[in-house]
């Protein structure tokens, strides 16, 4: 585990590890001035962070002309993304304007108000870690930890196969058997499958329930909404496209069987108290409330994405503390799938532990894009350590293929968020409640917390 470090030595740190990364014409750079700008890009008019934030979310639009998967969302000006499209501007020449701008909010003044620290620190490191992605998109490769930790400011802890094998055994004596065990636990797990054509059924009622919960302790707009779509061929298995003015699309992936679990974990990790419910929040708070522009874009790969897949996971215990979700699945969600509960009880011990093996998924994505391990060696490992069928585990290293290092922000970032949350709050349930609101509502970086 890593120490805490201040931010400000953070942004100093990540700033030296990317300088490789960095395209200059000479020895020094100083501040934008307001009629100069050696990117080639229209100057600051001020050295303002709102000037900037305008800088960054126009510079965001246009290099992901270059990078598909950058822009996560977007609800910001339309002229802003029509001026971004209009040319495409040379890569080299963006990368040198990402650092531009982390020179000058470096060579900002501080701001007095913590809330304006927390802007800067967290301004300051999205573009850094667009620096980053950008080149990696001039095909520049990074080792596993260094690219966690230049674009999402976290380095992940790397397990010992021993540690998993302890929890395995532990799996194969509550599945006894002959058979492999990532066999055995498919199977038994196949009992819990909801039938395809009662999904919806299901799945309208785990997020109604979801929402309930949150708006018990969460104050949102009365115009929020989403809608939920059933999709195939994707290399996930639920996505939020969050669209602005408090709406969400929310998709679910049916590629492979659906187990009743996933009701509540997607209907609160997509929606509430998670993404969903998250980018209101940003919006209502920072964009809206403040005038702070970079929250009109979401950035895939950022500091904020751990928090945001964190809090979405960490949402799901939020909303259903204690013994609360497996209740409420076997009381309302299994007769709606035609489930019986006779197993129940085995199939949430079997869950408790394979979510202690979620780390596996981090240490075959840092071997396989290492180039230690090969995508079939990938999928083995996957299949043993996390007992997936082989049909998931390779639905797993497409995601690997596709996201790269982002597979930690779900296992490391839940434990980041709920660790700042327990620590600040014990267990008083309303504190809980109001810090898990700070980080939904802040500028919050992982160093940060």
């Amino acid at each position: 585990m890593r120490h805490a470090r201040s931010p400000f030595m953070r942004i100093l740190h990540v700033i030296l590890l990317t300088t490789t990364l960095t395209v200059t014409g000479c020895s020094e750079r100083h501040p934008v001035e307001p009629d100069e700008d050696s990117s080639g890009a229209p100057a600051v008019e001020t050295a303002t962070m709102d000037g900037i934030a305008e800088r960054y979310v126009k510079l965001a639009l246009a290099f992901s002309a270059y990078d598909g998967d950058y822009v996560d969302a977007y609800f910001g000006p339309e002229e802003w993304r029509a001026e971004a499209g209009a040319v495409k501007r040379p890569l080299e020449t963006l990368k040198a304007e990402a650092t531009t701008l982390i020179e000058t909010l470096a060579a900002m003044e501080p701001e007095s108000a913590q809330v304006d620290r927390l802007r800067r620190s967290q301004l300051s490191k999205r573009l850094i870690a667009m620096r980053v992605r950008m080149g990696m998109a001039a095909g520049i490769e990074l080792p596993f930890d260094q690219e966690t930790e230049q674009l999402f400011d976290v380095r992940v802890p790397d397990y010992d196969p021993a540690h998993f094998q302890s929890i395995l055994d532990q799996i194969d004596a509550l599945i006894p058997g002959s058979d492999p065990l990532h066999e055995r636990v498919t199977a038994f797990q196949s009992n819990f499958v909801i039938p395809k054509d009662r999904l919806k059924r299901v799945f309208d009622r785990a997020i109604a329930e979801c929402r309930k919960r949150t708006l018990t302790h969460l104050s949102l707009p009365q115009s929020e909404n989403f809608e939920v779509e059933f999709v195939n061929d994707k290399p996930w298995s639920g996505y939020n496209w969050y669209k602005g003015d408090y709406f969400s699309l929310i998709q679910i992936n049916t590629d492979l069987p659906i187990y009743i679990k996933r009701a509540v974990d997607l209907g609160c990790h997509e929606a509430y108290p998670g993404h969903h419910t998250y980018n209101i929040l940003l919006e209502r708070d920072l964009q809206k409330g403040r005038g702070w522009m970079e929250f009109t874009i979401n950035p895939l790969y950022g500091p904020q994405s751990p928090i945001s897949e964190g809090s979405a996971n960490f949402g799901i215990d939020m909303a259903f503390p204690g013994n609360e979700r497996a209740i409420f699945e076997k009381e309302v969600l299994f007769p709606l799938a035609g489930l019986g509960p006779g197993e129940a009880d085995r199939y949430y011990r079997l869950l408790e532990l394979l979510d202690q093996l979620s780390y596996a998924d981090n240490d075959a994505a840092r071997d396989y894009l290492d180039g230690k391990i090969s995508r079939a060696d990938t999928i083995d490992w996957i299949v043993a350590y996390r007992l997936y069928s082989l049909e998931r585990a390779s639905q797993r290293v497409d995601f690997i293929e596709k996201y790269r290092s982002y597979v930690i922000n779900y296992n490391y970032g839940k434990d980041l968020v709920e660790r700042y949350v327990e620590t600040r709050a014990g267990d008083d349930a309303e504190r809980r409640w109001a810090e898990f609101e700070r980080v939904l509502s802040l500028p919050l970086t992982p160093s940060d917390m």
